[in-house]
């Protein structure tokens, strides 16, 4: 797999915490105002340009991102950022929770993407596409890094040695701990030498996965039919080996019972599983188990297992959506239908209960996080996961680094 050098346009060290931000799609548009509402460096100002606009600013108008150009230029000329004369590779890792994952953030191939290299397992919505395409031509640059991972085994190890190595022998270029106790460390690697040994390295690599980012990755790809420019067809990303992500659960919520009372919904629940009160909340701890929270109960699902389906129909989010969702409650498009919704594991299952109980919903699943093995062998069979069935932590900061073109 290629992995190109760039001359990224990044923050001086002195300002790289109150730059950094986490993606643009994780809070919405008041979230992201509160956020940076006092701090003028904040990357929200350039990826969620739409708060510095009145509030009734429609946030996909060109208004919008011709701020996102300005402000973006601002950083430059008030000396915020600088920009890297030589292309560089840069080492970025995330601390949290007692974990480590190390990264390479290098430039990779629209060609590679288009030929099935970079490979995908969700779809992406033209609304969402346009939004960032639109949003990479007017910046000229792709601003937030696509979270990318490739397989990892005894056999495949240069990556990581040279990248170790590097540490080893350098100071870090930023080094900051991020107000929601994620440590970010980030390394320039700038020897010309280093550089090629890495690009040589990841030329052994078969395949890179999608973890996040599918929408920009999506964009990234038809922003550079437009713009032909030959730095284009190269985009961000940071690649990790899979072994060191952590996917949490990603959990579902309904908003109502699809005409069933409560007896009537449980009698249909146990014609296809096995279903246990609990009296405690339930957290599965293994795959084939999901929590439900109903009329103030947890309860002990224990879904099919068939052994001999394909990797896309044996997740638990597909079994949950195939015998549960659309059969029992209706949920025929969880992409479109608005009485579903997700809730991110990170919020934990007091968020579920809390959804419930307010009258909200009427039900709510807790599950089993998908794994990377899991997410891999999908998108190796090129099918297409349900719509949320992932849910990476921690999250790559914005801002830190940018590739212009």
């Amino acid at each position: 797999m290629t992995v190109k050098p760039f001359h990224a346009l990044r923050p001086k060290p002195l300002y790289a915490e109150a730059v950094a931000a986490l993606p643009y799609d994780v809070m919405n548009t008041e979230e992201a105002r509160i956020i940076a509402a006092n701090n003028p460096h904040s990357f929200l100002h350039v990826d969620k340009a739409e708060i510095d606009l009145p509030p009734d600013t429609d946030p996909y108008s060109p208004a919008v991102y011709a701020k996102a150009k300005e402000n973006l230029q601002s950083l430059v000329d008030t000396g915020v950022f600088m920009q890297d004369e030589q292309p560089r590779l840069y080492i970025y890792q995330l601390e949290a929770n007692d974990r480590i994952q190390t990264g390479l953030a290098a430039c990779v191939s629209v060609a590679e993407y288009e030929k099935g290299l970079i490979k995908r397992h969700e779809f992406t919505r033209p609304d969402k596409e346009q939004d960032r395409i639109d949003h990479i031509l007017a910046c000229s640059a792709h601003t937030g890094p696509i979270f990318m991972a490739y397989r990892d085994s005894s056999g495949l190890t240069a990556p990581k040695a040279l990248m170790a190595k590097w540490m080893r022998d350098h100071s870090p270029d930023y080094d900051f701990t991020a107000e929601d106790g994620v440590r970010h460390t980030l390394w320039v690697i700038d020897d010309a030498a280093a550089i090629q040994e890495l690009m040589q390295a990841f030329e052994a690599v078969s395949y890179f996965y999608i973890a996040d980012g599918h929408h920009r990755n999506e964009a990234a790809r038809k922003a550079a039919l437009i713009n032909s420019a030959a730095e284009s067809q190269f985009y961000l990303a940071v690649v990790f080996p899979h072994d060191e992500l952590t996917i949490m659960d990603y959990n579902r919520v309904v908003t109502d019972l699809n005409g069933q009372d409560v007896s009537a919904f449980l009698l249909a629940l146990k014609a296809v599983c096995t279903v246990k009160e609990s009296p405690i909340p339930v957290k599965p701890d293994h795959k084939h188990v999901v929590g439900m929270y109903l009329n103030g109960q947890w309860y002990r699902l224990s879904l099919p297992n068939d052994k001999n389906a394909d990797p896309l129909d044996n997740l638990d989010v597909a079994v949950l959506q195939n015998k549960i969702l659309s059969p029992i409650l209706g949920i025929n498009d969880p992409k479109t239908d608005k009485r579903i919704d997700f809730v991110g594991g990170i919020r934990g299952l007091a968020e579920l209960e809390k959804r419930v109980d307010s009258g909200e919903m009427a039900v709510a699943f807790s599950m089993y996080p998908t794994s990377m093995d899991e997410l891999m062998a999908v998108a190796d069979a090129n099918q297409i996961m349900p719509p949320k069935s992932t849910w990476f932590e921690p999250k790559l900061r914005s801002g830190l680094l940018v590739h212009g073109f």
